[in-house]
């Protein structure tokens, strides 16, 4: 077993790096925490297993198909007075809850269903849906009632934009007030930003003297053959992803290697087959590989706040979930939602129990 000071080093690490991590992908983002009417508690922080994107990251996919591998529903429990959700009352509701397949979001799916059933609901599963565009097509068309999505995945996946909007509030609101249009409501959303980034090994980094995405950019072009880059197919395909920052910094890498999320860290920490790689801002096996992050200093990647999106009708007959979810949006900070994350991809903890202990810990649910 792990030491009791082997655990504690581990944990100063991961707020170290946190903090590198911060600074390279352009600081906390720059929103005015959402505020409940029951008092939110000051916001903290986590990501996930990486695949994801805007991002969302990951934990293998549990299948290749567009459905969750249960659609079980978890019997309701009554809301004690004095938590940040008294006074919603869900018993007699039935609600299904989807979610991407990657760490983060499968953490925040079961943060989801566990609050939903503490106000009294009844809720099915539908969480671990591979992709961005299948849990959207799945909100869209009914089969589940909300999932946590991001402005930058938003806009540019699902809205069809090109370019993000400038300011993370800005890119909210935008993407907010578009998608009312299509009966989608963006509930408050959490301050943590769960952005691209490009990474390699440290000590290439040191060795190489890159420490910007713009120093990338000269060394591939003085470079070509070591300009080698791993990513998952979401990225390699989207706007947003590397055609766009190739675009952007003016450069192409020599080749391209698809991999499934989950192995981009590692390949990029050994070196084989890329020395760069695809990685979320959110995700802590950065720190766990001691991988470096570098800066995006043309600030190409876009703002990636997640809000708990739910379909219109949904929120119209219970407007309660807006009050509901918001203390426990505004607790999901940069810091916390990396521990988070880091609880389930180094720890090994299950996302749900990682979900209970983040509720327990914010007295969400009492």
């Amino acid at each position: 077993m792990r030491s009791s000071q082997h655990r504690w080093s581990r944990g100063a690490a991961l707020l170290g790096g946190l903090a590198l991590i911060l600074a390279a992908c352009g600081g906390p983002a720059a929103i005015s925490s959402p505020r409940a009417t029951a008092g939110a508690p000051t916001a903290t922080t986590a990501a996930p297993t990486a695949t994801a994107a805007a991002p969302t990251a990951t934990a293998p996919a549990p299948s290749a198909s567009a459905v969750a591998p249960s659609a079980s529903a978890v019997a309701p429990s009554a809301s004690p007075a004095g938590s940040p959700g008294a006074g919603v009352d869900l018993t007699g509701k039935t609600f299904t809850v989807g979610s991407k397949e990657f760490t983060e979001q499968l953490i925040l799916g079961q943060i989801t269903m566990q609050v939903l059933q503490h106000a009294g609901a009844t809720v099915k599963d539908q969480t671990g849906l591979v992709g961005s565009t299948v849990a959207r097509e799945a909100l869209t068309s009914g089969k589940i009632d909300m999932y946590w999505e991001y402005t930058g995945t938003g806009w540019i996946n699902h809205l069809h934009h090109t370019t993000p909007v400038a300011g993370a509030q800005q890119q909210f609101d935008a993407v907010k007030a578009e998608d009312a249009g299509n009966g989608i409501a963006w509930l408050d959303p959490a301050p943590f930003n769960n952005t691209y980034a490009i990474a390699l090994a440290t000590e290439k980094a040191t060795e190489l003297g890159l420490s910007t995405l713009s120093d990338v950019a000269a060394y591939a072009n003085a470079n070509p053959a070591e300009a080698t880059m791993c990513g998952a197919a979401e990225f390699l395909g989207r706007d947003d992803g590397l055609p766009g920052l190739e675009k952007a910094y003016g450069f192409k890498f020599n080749k391209i290697s698809e991999l499934e999320l989950g192995l981009v860290y590692t390949s990029i920490d050994k070196g084989d087959p890329c020395l760069f790689g695809e990685v979320f801002a959110t995700d802590s096996r950065m720190i766990a590989l001691g991988l470096t992050v570098l800066q995006d200093d043309k600030g190409f990647f876009p703002s990636y706040l997640p809000s708990l999106n739910v379909r219109q009708p949904v929120l119209d007959a219970s407007p309660g979930l807006a009050q509901l979810f918001a203390p426990v949006a505004a607790a999901l900070d940069d810091a916390t939602m990396l521990s988070l994350n880091a609880k389930v991809d180094v720890d090994g903890m299950e996302p749900a129990a990682v979900a209970t202990a983040f509720l327990a810990d914010k007295g969400l649910m009492k």
